[in-house]
This record gives C-alpha cells, sequence and structure tokens, in this order.
C-alpha cells in the first residue's frame, strides 16, 4: 500500500531532522566527534527517506 510507504518515509525523514538538529547542536557546543557521528547518521536516513520516498511515488502512480 502507497500510504504504508509514504509513511515510512515520513518517518526517515524525521529521524534524519533530528539528527540534523543534534549533529547542528554538537558541533555548536564544540563536540565535533559527537557532531559528525548525528551527521552520519543524518545521512544514513536522508538517503534511506529518499529511497522510500521513490518507492511510495512509483507505487501511487500504480494505482492511478
Amino acid at each position: 500500500m502507497a500510504k504504508d510507504e509514504h509513511n515510512k518515509a515520513a518517518e526517515h525523514h524525521d529521524n534524519a531532522a533530528k539528527a540534523h538538529r543534534s549533529a547542528a547542536e554538537h558541533h555548536g557546543k564544540g563536540d565535533h566527534a559527537k557532531g559528525k557521528e548525528h551527521a552520519a547518521s543524518a545521512k544514513q536516513h536522508s538517503q534511506t527517506a529518499n529511497q522510500q520516498t521513490d518507492q511510495a511515488h512509483s507505487k501511487s502512480q500504480q494505482q492511478k
């Protein structure tokens, strides 16, 4: 179901945003090691979100 795919993509987008905010906070405090860790996590969530978005879009198009 396309709705499930959209929800999965939204969850990964949310997780990416949280990780980006956490990375920025750690970088701002000078904790660059932890900031890099969160930035890497954000990148992974962003890439997964992109894949889920593509799948959701594809499934939505098939249902038309």
